[in-house]
């Protein structure tokens, strides 16, 4: 009986094994994609190369931030205006499925703590559809030793 549990569970691996191996593939083609949207519309703030990793429309659910495509380009504009020298440091990376999560260090202004931001994205056919997004300001004294990356 246990050979017979064996021989079942290595089929169902080796089964599942081209399912799993194209949605890694999947998920790294969206991580990558959306690391170098960031990387183009964030910290260099060039709507024109990022608007390529945008699929047909755009949900943002931060409810400080326009909705859309064009509400992005006015938000892009903003960061150039207001904010011209800050920049986001990506520290982790995680996708699953259509979804990528990005724990980031953005800075807007220099010699600042700045603040701890989780970033997620959800992709269709490859392209950024929707975002949402939680920020949290790093305090100037916390409460443990862990840091907040």
């Amino acid at each position: 009986m246990r050979s017979i549990l064996i021989g079942l569970a290595c089929a169902f691996a080796l089964a599942a094994s081209p399912a799993l191996a194209a949605d890694t593939a999947k998920e790294e083609a969206n991580k990558k994609a959306v690391l170098e949207f960031y990387e183009a519309g964030l910290n260099r703030k060039d709507f024109d190369a990022a608007v390529k990793y945008f699929g047909p429309h755009y949900i943002q659910h931060n409810p400080t931030a326009p909705d859309g495509i064009e509400g992005f380009k006015d938000f892009l504009g903003f960061l150039r205006e207001k904010f011209p020298d800050s920049r986001s440091e990506i520290k982790r990376a995680l996708a699953d499925g259509d979804y990528v999560i990005l724990h980031v260090h953005s800075v807007r202004e220099k010699g600042t703590r700045g603040r701890a931001i989780v970033d997620i994205f959800r992709l269709e056919n490859g392209k950024i559809v929707e975002h949402w997004d939680v920020a949290q300001d790093i305090p100037e004294k916390a409460a443990n030793n862990n840091g907040m990356f």
